[in-house]
């Protein structure tokens, strides 16, 4: 059904050309912005619903903010926000950025995918934002349910060091991820890993470079839920983070 819903909001947005923008630099390129951002991509419900939880010491978790909750997070010492939506032509981006670069916030993009296995790269790429973003940041997707929830929870194992079992509870239900659908692959990475610890005792830096096999994994889960795995249940390319720095007094951003 919200597949269904998504589809027919696609059809309706699309004569008011807000699926893909370059910029919001003129007036009426900021009116389709907004009109995508809260009717198209569901800002209106996100407004009351901010699916706004603490990860570990300085590190939050939420679904996509709007320009004006990412200025009440700089009013409350936020530095930087982590997008794992990725830098895309999309309304959603655009008034993002902008907001990030007034406000002064370093915003970094990463796009993760939710039904698909990451590719080690592009973990390896997040551990490595992890470790360079100033605290205290945000990480978001769209819903803060997915892809926020296997970050949070690879933050939790890469940085913290936490147990499996208690980084495994970033991907819960109360954040609205379900694993009944594509997006249990993230759980089943999560448990693979543990086994694999259980076993050898590996980490889970070492498990992604040597023990770590995406598509592996990617047609385990299809089969699990009776399909036969297609290109799309593949990992996707790998992808490298965006970065973009608050502007210095007198210069730009980078």
């Amino acid at each position: 059904m919200v597949r269904a819903l998504a589809r027919v909001a696609r059809r309706v947005a699309r004569p008011f050309g807000v699926q893909r923008m370059e910029d919001v630099a003129t007036p009426g390129a900021r009116r389709r912005a907004w009109i995508d951002f809260h009717i198209f991509d569901h800002g209106a419900l996100r407004a009351i619903w901010r699916n706004l939880h603490e990860v570990a010491p300085g590190v939050w978790r939420s679904n996509q903010p709007s320009p004006g909750q990412l200025a009440r997070l700089k009013a409350q010492g936020f530095r930087a926000v982590l997008n794992l939506r990725g830098a895309k032509p999309f309304a959603y981006y655009h008034l993002e950025r902008e907001a990030c670069a007034r406000l002064g916030l370093t915003l970094v993009s990463l796009p993760l995918s939710a039904g698909r296995p990451l590719p080690a790269a592009t973990l390896q790429e997040l551990h490595d934002v992890f470790l360079r973003l100033p605290r205290p940041f945000l990480m978001h997707c769209k819903s803060g349910a997915d892809r926020t929830g296997i970050a949070a929870a690879l933050y939790q194992l890469m940085i913290e060091g936490a147990p499996v079992t208690a980084a495994a509870r970033e991907l819960h239900w109360r954040y609205f991820h379900f694993r009944g659908g594509e997006a249990g692959v993230l759980d089943l990475m999560l448990e693979t890993f543990a086994s694999a610890q259980a076993a050898h005792g590996i980490g889970i830096l070492d498990w992604i470079r040597d023990g770590y096999d995406p598509e592996a994994l990617a047609i385990r889960h299809a089969r699990s839920r009776g399909r036969t795995p297609g290109p799309r249940a593949l990992p996707p390319p790998p992808r490298r983070a965006e970065w973009q720095h608050p502007t210095p007094p007198g210069g730009a951003a980078t």
